[in-house]
Formats: structure tokens, C-alpha cells, sequence
């Protein structure tokens, strides 16, 4: 691959150049997609060229300002599809668009690399957003000083290995509502709520790959109901596999008495709260400082 042949190419003046775009799934799925009429290897990815899928033109500038554009495409039961746009497959996914010489597709240029940003569907087809990536800087960064932790439980400033026993479970989905309430005949071993605000992930069945977040955790005798913020993308079956993570309410006592990882805690729980930042003196109230003693001289 040379990009300086397909610079040689272009300035020629007789050109024979198509676009390319490549998508990267979280989940690790990648696909290609040309505008060209025949397939193509691009970047080693092989692009489809029966997609429909067309952009729009790049709009890029120099500095720190967000690079964006978009890309139409056709609903296609073979690449992208409504019930994985709906199921948020394609939410967040890497895009890399391509200029490619279509005689010799080795020869090709890096134009454009981002993620998909909102998407939108009508008629058929969808429209989404591109965005680059310096629309990361958009988002906040830095360290926030609550008395909460402001970590994700098992991640790399948590660092609390949330596979060890005890602290997950895999079970067979016995009832299902709305694919978002899920019922177990039996399931014991931990105690109540102790999956609230944990991760809920499916392993097996249409909707493999999906996750969630646990609003509430019950049990009634050995039964045990847990049920979602919000209702998985694709539809969830009885049988399917799903593994549910402990959950963490970002306190110190629970980072302390449930994890044992209060050595990485992430908060400041003797940090003053708003409304004794805001207070002031009263004749009467404690303050908690130091007695200041009236008159000066020995």
C-alpha cells in the first residue's frame, strides 16, 4: 500500500478512485462497504459494493474543531439491519473512510476516522452521523472531587476483579417482561439488592452481546426478580444465558465491607457539602471551628 501512487494517480488528471468505509463494532465485528460497483480489499477488509451506502462530502479543518459528516445507507438483511440499529449494535462504532484507487485497491488514503454519532432511520434506509475524533475533547475530562467514587466498578482505576466468585452469576432466564424484568425460580447464594447497579450482560440467543444495568434486585423466598433501567435492544428468551456483576453504590462503606477495595476508592468522603460551604455564622449554632477568646493584651 502507497499512498504517494495514488497521489502519483490523482495527479495525473484521468482518475479512477471510489470510496470506502470500514465499521468496527464494539463487540469486535468489523465490515466494509464501496461506492464502487465491484467488491474491493481495502486495508485488508472486504468491502461490499451492494450496500447503497453513500456520504456526503467530508467537512475537515485544522486545530481542535470536530470533524463531521454523514453516510446514507440502505437496510440490508446482509450488512446493516433495523433490528441491530435498533438493538444499538452500531452505537458508538469505529468508522474509517477511505479514497481508493479501484484499478489497484492497494493504493489508498486515510481520509476520515471517527465513530458513529446519532442515526436515524426512515424509508428503508438510515442516515448517520460521522464524527472525528477530536469530538472526544467535547467531553468532560479530569477528575471529579465528590464524596462518591467517581471509578467504574472493576475498571482500570477501580481495579476490583469483578470474576472472581462471588461477585457474579450466570443463570438461565426462566420469565422474561418486556426484556427487561427477568425471573429465576431459584436463585440463591447472594444476598437481596446485591446486583443493584451491577452489569447485566447476554451470552446466549438473539440478543448475545447486549448489556444492561440493574435498577432493582428482589427476592421472595428462594425467587429471585431483577429488573432493568432501561429494556435490552433485541429480544431476550426463556433459556437464554445471562450473567449478572455484583453492583456498587460508589459509597465508601460498601467499597470498604462488600469489595474489600477501599485501598482504590475514589471519592472524598470528608469532603464539605454544599451547605456548609454555603453557611455562616449564627450566634448560638456550632460551627465545629476552633473558640475564639475576646481581648488582646496578657
Amino acid at each position: 500500500m502507497t499512498a504517494e501512487a495514488l497521489y502519483a494517480h490523482l495527479a495525473s488528471g484521468a482518475t479512477q478512485v471510489c470510496r470506502a468505509w470500514i465499521l468496527r463494532r464494539k463487540d469486535g465485528l468489523e465490515m466494509g462497504f464501496t461506492d464502487h460497483d465491484r467488491p474491493l480489499l481495502v486495508d485488508g477488509v472486504p468491502c461490499r459494493a451492494d450496500t447503497g451506502l453513500t456520504a456526503r462530502a467530508l467537512h475537515q479543518t485544522t486545530g481542535l474543531s470536530v470533524d463531521n459528516t454523514e453516510a446514507f445507507g440502505a437496510l440490508s438483511s446482509a450488512s446493516i439491519t433495523e433490528d441491530d440499529l435498533l438493538a444499538g449494535r452500531f452505537d458508538g462504532a469505529e468508522v474509517r473512510a477511505y479514497l481508493v484507487n479501484w484499478e489497484t485497491p492497494a493504493d489508498f488514503i486515510l481520509q476520515f476516522r471517527g465513530t458513529l454519532g446519532e442515526i436515524a432511520r426512515a424509508g428503508g434506509g438510515f442516515k448517520a452521523e460521522l464524527r472525528g475524533v477530536s469530538d472526544l475533547l467535547n467531553r468532560p475530562h479530569g477528575m471529579a472531587y465528590t464524596p462518591n467514587c467517581s471509578a467504574v466498578l472493576g475498571d482500570g482505576r477501580c481495579r476490583f476483579d469483578l470474576d472472581q466468585p462471588g461477585y457474579f452469576a450466570e443463570r438461565l432466564v426462566e420469565t422474561v417482561e418486556d426484556r427487561r424484568s427477568f425471573g429465576f425460580a431459584s436463585f440463591t447464594g447472594f444476598d437481596e439488592r446485591w446486583f443493584e447497579g451491577g452489569r447485566f450482560e447476554v451470552v446466549s440467543g438473539p440478543a448475545t452481546g447486549l448489556t444492561g444495568v440493574v435498577k432493582s434486585d428482589r427476592m421472595s423466598g428462594t425467587a429471585r426478580r431483577i429488573e432493568l433501567w432501561q429494556s435490552i435492544g433485541a429480544e431476550v428468551q426463556v433459556g437464554d444465558t445471562v450473567r449478572i456483576f455484583a453492583g456498587c453504590d460508589k459509597t465508601g462503606a460498601t467499597c470498604r465491607t462488600k469489595f474489600a477495595n477501599f485501598l482504590n476508592f475514589r471519592g472524598f468522603p470528608h469532603i464539605p457539602g454544599e451547605d456548609w460551604l454555603a453557611s455562616y455564622p449564627v450566634p448560638d449554632r456550632p460551627s465545629g471551628g476552633a473558640v475564639r477568646s475576646g481581648g488582646g493584651g496578657a
